[in-house]
């Protein structure tokens, strides 16, 4: 009996790691892409490189977005 305790608490314990290292990842990313959208490394001793790499990745990333839609029903015929 002590045996199947010592397993479920292995298990929830595995799961609570895992959980963790999801969010944490998730997060991650998530700050990573909002850095490099807001131009995070870029030299901020130049406000219009600063600006225009804001500018030109927002343009890139709405164009993926939009290319992406009009796959989407490209392929569904919508």
């Amino acid at each position: 009996m002590a045996r199947r305790q010592t397993d479920d608490d292995t298990r929830a314990e595995s799961r609570r790691i895992l959980d963790r290292v999801g969010q944490e990842s998730e997060n991650s990313m998530l700050h990573r892409m909002r850095r490099h959208v807001a131009a995070g490394d870029v030299e901020r001793s130049d406000p219009i490189e600063l600006w225009g790499t804001r500018i030109g990745r927002f343009i890139a990333m709405a164009v993926l977005i939009a290319l992406i839609l009009w796959l989407i029903f490209y392929v569904f015929g919508g």
